[in-house]
């Protein structure tokens, strides 16, 4: 059984997968185009790769799932996948991704209260994005959201 942890921005993805991996659980590595965040590693959050080596992927079936968001792809290819024990899919990866792939998971839907999202948007000070862009554009993207197994609420897990 693999564990996708899904949820809006800042709802504490990363940080439950960095948990779960001091408990063994082995992290897919998503691929992405957008620009590294600051202490983000190449191969270990994510692999940072162009657009048109993203799109050469796609051309060649390499992705499970991936989409794109604000301008940027990012995906899960079948390696990572079938490497992984628990990674971080956003919502319209997870509604793209294969039932053949989806019955082999627990989705876990983190969804800490709005006020706590907002403060830790704040602390991140991504000058990449807008904290009310992202929570208005997560607001639409997960309203009526019900493809998961478990949903947590409480911000520290």
């Amino acid at each position: 059984m693999k564990l996708i942890l899904v949820g809006k921005a800042a709802a504490g993805k990363d940080f439950l997968k960095t948990r779960l991996a001091k408990k063994g659980f082995v992290n897919g590595v998503s691929h992405t185009t957008r620009p590294p965040r600051e202490n983000e590693i190449n191969h270990k959050d994510y692999h940072f790769v162009d657009k048109q080596e993203f799109e050469d992927m796609i051309s060649c079936g390499d992705f499970v799932e991936y989409m794109e968001f604000n301008g940027w792809y990012y995906g899960q290819t079948k390696r990572d996948f079938d490497l992984a024990d628990v990674m971080i899919m956003s919502k319209d990866g997870l509604d793209v991704l294969p039932r053949e792939y989806r019955d082999q998971c627990m989705v876990i839907y983190l969804d800490p209260p709005r006020i706590t999202r907002i403060q830790r948007l704040e602390h991140r000070n991504d000058i990449n994005d807008s904290i009310m862009r992202r929570m208005d554009t997560d607001d639409a993207q997960f309203k009526d959201f019900r493809d998961y197994d478990l949903k947590v609420r409480n911000e520290d897990f």
